[in-house]
């Protein structure tokens, strides 16, 4: 499981020292319809002038996540690459790694060197983590109109993210989500790990969350 916080969890930071030599894998994960594939679009869009990114994106079934970022060409089509996990989709992040991790390093191997690549999980629920093994770091997407009770009830997703995405603000006042209840049960759960409050599809709504990305780089870089 992704709980890699000794300051937060030291019980639980059991991981080596990673290979920085080639790109960060940073994972999104989240229930289904919070925005992850929004997100990733977005990323891309913010990112893809500064650095080279590519996407493995997760289905159950289909191709469908794949299939919309081509439609909207936010990365050259060879940079995207769909994994049908066939199973549950944390299954395919955590626990049988192998065919994420298969795509990962034949994108990489298959354009040449990238700086970035983003994994994005299949719709799951609130106990998704990805493996050490096969990301980086964590971005776990949650929506307002999922309940404002999400932060409080936690799980490893919204407790141990390395970043926790609350998406769809603008929606608050049509859901009857109270944002600063969201805002103080996230600071309760997580332990000082950061939380962005945005609509990702909107606007600038991606800033905050680009801006972490590029931390993360700075940081990874050999």
């Amino acid at each position: 499981m992704h709980l890699d916080h000794p300051q937060v969890f030291p019980e639980r930071y059991t991981h080596s020292r990673p290979d920085t030599s080639r790109a960060l894998r940073v994972g999104l994960g989240g229930p289904v319809g919070s925005g992850k594939t929004a997100t990733v679009a977005a990323l891309c869009r913010a990112l893809r002038d500064e650095v080279r990114i590519g996407v493995v994106t997760n289905d159950i079934y289909t191709r469908e996540d794949a299939d919309f970022l081509l439609r909207n060409a936010v990365l050259p089509p060879e940079r995207i690459v769909a994994v049908e996990t066939g199973a549950c989709p944390h299954t395919a992040i955590r626990d049988d790694i192998s065919a994420n991790l298969e795509a990962v390093e034949d994108l990489e191997h298959a354009v040449g060197p990238l700086d970035l690549v983003l994994v994005e999980s299949g719709g799951d629920n609130l106990t998704a983590t990805f493996s050490r093994g096969l990301a980086d770091a964590q971005i776990f997407v949650i929506d307002v109109a999922g309940g404002d009770d999400i932060p409080r009830k936690g799980g490893p997703g919204v407790t141990t993210s390395d970043l926790l995405v609350v998406n769809k603000v603008d929606l608050a006042p049509h859901v009857g989500a109270d944002l600063d209840r969201m805002a103080r049960d996230a600071a309760a759960s997580r332990g000082g790990l950061p939380v962005v409050f945005t609509s990702v599809a909107r606007g600038e709504g991606i800033a905050p969350v680009a801006a972490w990305v590029r931390a993360q780089l700075g940081a990874w870089a050999p």
